[in-house]
């Protein structure tokens, strides 16, 4: 049987994560919804080389403190809407991770970044629009912190949490 694929994703402060569950909660269709909100980095590494994915997230955790990134927008995803992320910190760190993974990357993981917190997904559009709507009409920004990364082993649906690299030491 052969491994699932892994993910990264950068670790959200939990207090930060809050208002974005709930909006999930309430958009994202349950039967979809398997995971809480997060903002995804990669979305399929080769679970063959987790020991040297595990190095370079560690080292990587390890020369990064904890990152500020802004919320600046809200998206219509045509199916979905997500929130709009900028960060020149996070984003340099992420275009460090993609040279050292450079070889295993995807079509997906090699476009150019555009982090975001999806909070409904695989919707008619017309209820994409309808929450668009809301959102951007009550939108402020806010601040969320990064604090490492996340890897996950993708089930076919649910994520598989395997290891969080800490901003300045890895914790399993």
């Amino acid at each position: 049987m052969s491994q699932p694929p892994l993910i990264v994703t950068a670790h959200v402060d939990n207090d930060d994560l809050q208002f974005f569950d709930a909006l999930r909660t309430r958009f994202f269709p349950p039967e979809l919804n398997f995971l809480r909100a997060h903002v995804t980095m990669f979305h399929k590494l080769p679970p063959e080389h987790r020991l040297h994915i595990d190095d370079v997230l560690r080292q990587a955790a390890q020369m990064t403190g904890t990152v500020e990134v802004e919320v600046t927008g809200v998206r219509n995803m045509g199916n979905g809407v997500s929130f709009v992320l900028e960060s020149e910190n996070l984003a340099r760190v992420r275009e460090n991770l993609k040279t050292a993974f450079k070889s295993w990357l995807g079509p997906q993981d090699r476009q150019p970044w555009r982090p975001h917190v999806t909070v409904q997904n695989k919707v008619h559009w017309q209820k994409a629009d309808a929450l668009y709507d809301m959102l951007s009409s009550e939108f402020a920004r806010r601040t969320l912190r990064v604090k490492g990364f996340d890897v996950w082993s993708y089930i076919q649906g649910p994520w598989r949490h395997e290891r969080y690299f800490r901003s300045g030491q890895s914790v399993d």
